[in-house]
């Protein structure tokens, strides 16, 4: 019997489950699944790569009724691509039904959503910007919506799309359940999630362990100038399948794809400034394997699920934590193993030793013929000068020029040109 089947799935549903080859329920799936089924109100934490969508994908399809033709659910997420993915899945879960998702969201023309909207789709997977959008011109209507997923609540919630939330649960029906679901939860998280749930059931799955088990975590130090020698030698790894380099800026991921580029390593960008169409086409030169290395933003990386990711490299240590251990579960998913490498440098030694500091397994030193040993001694040592730390690299190789984040001359009339739309469509987004 497959596990499935004792969590009270209808036949449709369990017949798409066993054609996608799932077998055995995640702990969060487990958990979720029939308190969603009971009707009342979660607020679930489970790692990134552990079933999130299904634990909420499932119940949801349950609870449409495939007869009615009037939006019944509500998913919002912080992306376009994660409402593309989670649309994806939801039909997929739902193949052998008559109940279908759409996506929507900023970037793609509103006249085709408005035409999918005709179709009559039961279930809504968008950001706020563009429901709000759709809620204004009278082309989308939730009064019939009685089941609302707010999916990596945590991200929404920080990037200020509360009054978004507040108005468009306004607009739902007052018979309504309400999941909230997140990689991470902080106790800020879980005051806002109670202000819009009713006594919510909490699952926490392993809220005291940061890391997926699956995957190898490392770090290598090298002085800033060198970071970008550090990255071809992770890259030059015959395990090194497929990558998603991690920076903090979109300028940066152009720049550094750039140089990439000219070292004939096979990358592609990903960030916020690219039009949707310029998007979309990175994502499916990364799926489908012409690109072998994405270089991506937080933002424009998070919740994306992509088979066969065997490494992410932090070429830049995130300020926060939590940003951290979102952007490692990117690999390691569904089981599977994955390795996870972060380059550090001097300025960045404060942020990076705050991840080691929350991360339940140590995060070992790469063997990379790095600066890692004479630095690593200057780590144990927090009162050091930012001189005295500089000090511990050797000076760096004369056989490739360096990296300039700031050489990025071919994309600075594009970007002036995303810079201008995004400052008008930044709330629709």
């Amino acid at each position: 019997m497959n596990d499935f089947e004792k969590l009270a799935l209808s036949p449709e549903i369990l017949d798409a489950i066993k054609v996608l080859g799932f077998e055995k329920p995640f702990p969060i799936q487990e958990a979720v699944i029939p308190l969603l089924r009971e009707g009342g109100d979660i607020i679930g934490q489970a790692h990134t790569g552990t079933g999130k969508t299904a634990a909420f994908g499932l119940p949801l399809l349950e609870a449409v009724d495939e007869k009615n033709l009037q939006v019944q659910a509500l998913v919002l997420v912080p992306t376009r691509e994660l409402a593309v993915q989670v649309a994806d899945d939801i039909n997929s879960y739902g193949k052998f039904t008559r109940k279908h998702a759409l996506a929507i969201y900023g970037g793609q023309s509103i006249e085709t959503q408005m035409r999918g909207l005709k179709d009559r789709p039961q279930i809504i997977v968008g950001t706020p910007g563009r429901v709000i959008d759709h809620l204004e011109r009278g082309s989308l209507h939730l009064e019939r919506v009685h089941f609302i997923v707010l999916d990596e609540a945590d991200r929404m919630l920080d990037m200020g799309f509360i009054g978004y939330v507040d108005r468009i649960l306004a607009k739902t029906g007052r018979k309504r359940q309400i999941a909230f679901f997140s990689a991470t939860v902080s106790k800020e998280m879980l005051k806002l999630a109670r202000m819009y749930t009713e006594n919510a059931r909490e699952v926490l799955i392993d809220p005291e362990d940061l890391n997926v088990k699956q995957i190898r975590q490392y770090y290598c130090h090298v002085n800033h100038e060198r970071k970008f020698d550090a990255l071809l030698r992770i890259l030059q790894d015959k395990e090194v399948q497929r990558a998603i380099v991690f920076c903090r800026t979109k300028r940066n991921t152009f720049s550094l794809n750039k140089s990439l580029g000219a070292r004939n390593q096979d990358a592609i960008a990903l960030n916020g400034d690219m039009t949707q169409h310029q998007r979309d086409r990175a994502m499916n030169a990364f799926r489908s394997g012409q690109s072998r290395i994405l270089v991506a933003t937080d933002l424009a990386g998070r919740g994306l699920d992509i088979d066969g990711v065997t490494h992410i490299i932090n070429y830049d240590v995130p300020p926060d934590p939590h940003t951290y251990f979102n952007r490692i579960g990117r690999t390691g998913r569904g089981g599977r193993t994955g390795k996870a490498v972060t380059i550090v440098s001097a300025e960045q030694v404060t942020a990076f030793k705050a991840i080691q500091s929350m991360a339940a397994a140590r995060i070992e030193p790469l063997d990379s013929n790095s600066d890692h040993d004479e630095f690593a001694a200057n780590l144990e040592r927090p009162n050091q000068s930012g001189d005295q730390i500089r000090r511990a690299f050797p000076r760096r190789s004369r056989h490739h020029p360096p990296h300039n984040p700031h050489s990025n001359f071919r994309h600075s009339h594009r970007r002036n040109h995303a810079n201008h739309a995004s400052t008008k469509n930044r709330r629709r987004s």
